[in-house]
């Protein structure tokens, strides 16, 4: 008798559905920002040949540049002022200079920037803080996206929207300004966190602990100024390993800072803009995720990738209300490469993270502290044409009934980008229970000419109701929007 043969099931091929709209980078958002001669001669040479001018002629020359600039940006005087404070130690009496001629002189050192000149791309996806006043079955989303402006400097602006019931993107109209928010100077850093970070960035030296020794246990920057400056006079002759062990301590004080934009500004107004030397080249590929801490309250986190020209560092933002941000650094041995991407929530009592630390495969990891990051084990790694190059996460996991969701990325021939996704286990994540062998979302005609052509890519999803939201980048330039019904999705999972 001859045994009967089940046949192999293939689960059905699934692709997300472009819904649009498609965002495009718009040029007429400027930035008003610092700019600096490349020499301090050429300053002071500005700074004389202004006050050499006429108090008329000075005046005429302001009303020129305000009539020009005031209404392409807010507080222009006030901006033209703290330029002027920046500079006006070049001046030989600042008592002999008119109100006309320090906002003058505060022009010649200002410049505009346009964040999105060259692209908008590389979105993310969260519900936005405030979920008031909206029709039955809808959300209001806040997205994030990297703009890059001249130089290929990389930033962080926002954008919000809604998902109506029946899961129609609508954006609300940005605004034409865009502002940094302000640094706090008196941000609290706590001792034992600093000097275990100090620690991890191999800053462990006698010099190092008697400084953090003088410390309180809760201090700010100007407390770790003054202890600096304290240990630095007790050593005679100056130590160079000392010099050295400084500026570390200063820099990893300075890349742990907080910003705050005015309550009164629009939030797709905002943008966080490159401030401190371990992102001086770029703020790039934020992945915004709404985490639940153990109390039932909710922080919003986004782990970026800093640029600096050179080397590039995973680190983290904090913010419970897009307002108030922190930028962190994270440490240890797992803290390398790129794509990072927080989990929801803990799991068993510990945060958890996917990453990818080779440039090919993805990895799980698992931490006590946010701040630092291990050991990661290996989850997941190509396995079909479309992803061969290599593979890694597009977005924080999102929790479903089947498992953790994971959208990600293959890298297939002629360096295409596609996305795919696959599901882990929810109690144990590292366990794969399901995988793409197709792509959800592959660039067609439309999509792949661009900065960098034939990519689309996401740095998170938002799942409304049962339908999959996909904000995605078009091959490096803009952005747009698909969906796909979860339980398709599911089904089409190996």
């Amino acid at each position: 008798m001859n045994k009967r043969i089940s046949p192999v099931v293939t689960p059905p091929a699934v692709q997300a559905k472009r819904i649009g709209p498609v965002i495009s980078p718009d040029r007429s958002r400027v930035l008003l920002r610092p700019f600096y001669p490349v020499r301090k001669d050429i300053v002071r040479r500005i700074v004389a040949q202004v006050m050499a001018l006429t108090d008329e002629a000075a005046a005429q020359l302001l009303a020129s540049v305000l009539g020009e600039f005031q209404d392409r940006h807010l507080n222009v005087r006030q901006t033209f002022l703290d330029r002027f404070r920046q500079v006006q130690r070049y001046l030989k009496d600042r008592k002999e200079t008119t109100p006309e001629k320090q906002l003058l002189i505060g022009s010649y050192f200002s410049h505009e920037y346009s964040p999105e000149s060259a692209a908008l791309f590389n979105p993310s996806i969260v519900p936005h803080p405030d979920q008031s006043n909206l029709p039955g079955g809808s959300l209001r989303f806040v997205l994030s996206l990297r703009a890059t402006g001249e130089g290929h400097i990389s930033s962080i602006t926002f954008r919000t929207g809604t998902v109506s019931a029946k899961h129609r993107i609508k954006l609300t109209p940005p605004v034409s300004f865009v502002t940094e928010p302000e640094p706090l100077t008196n941000a609290i850093y706590q001792k034992d966190l600093f000097a275990r970070k100090l620690q991890e960035a191999g800053l462990h030296s006698n010099f190092c602990r008697r400084v953090v020794a003088q410390l309180p246990g809760e201090f700010i920057l100007d407390d770790l100024r003054r202890a600096l400056k304290s240990e630095r006079r007790q050593m005679t002759p100056v130590d160079a390993l000392a010099d050295r062990a400084s500026q570390g301590i200063l820099l990893l004080a300075e890349s742990n800072y907080e910003v705050r934009f005015d309550p009164a500004s629009h939030l797709a107004q905002r943008i966080l803009f490159p401030s401190v030397p371990s992102q001086s080249n770029g703020i790039e590929d934020a992945r915004f995720v709404r985490f639940r801490d153990d109390d039932g309250g909710i922080t919003y986190y986004a782990t970026y990738t800093a640029y600096d020209g050179k080397i590039t560092l995973p680190q983290l933002l904090e913010t419970a209300d897009f307002l108030h941000f922190k930028f962190l650094t994270l440490n240890g041995p797992a803290v390398q490469n790129k794509g990072m991407a927080l989990f929801p929530r803990k799991i068993d009592g510990r945060y958890a993270m996917l990453s990818r630390q080779d440039d090919e495969n993805i990895l799980l990891m698992y931490s006590d502290n946010i701040h630092f990051w291990q050991t990661p084990q290996p989850l997941l790694q190509p396995a079909q044409p479309w992803e061969m190059v290599k593979i890694g996460t597009c977005g924080s996991p999102i929790e479903t009934e089947a498992g953790w969701l994971v959208l990600s990325h293959g890298v297939g021939p002629m360096r295409k980008y596609c996305l795919g996704a696959f599901l882990l286990d929810l109690k144990d994540p590292s366990r794969v229970i399901g995988r793409l062998r197709q792509p959800l979302l592959s660039p067609n005609q439309d999509e792949r000419e661009g900065y960098v052509p034939n990519v689309v890519y996401t740095c998170g999803a938002l799942l409304h109701g049962r339908e999959l939201v996909i904000p995605y980048a078009m091959s490096d330039y803009a952005t747009n929007f698909a969906t796909v019904p979860i339980d398709d999705l599911l089904a089409a999972m190996e």
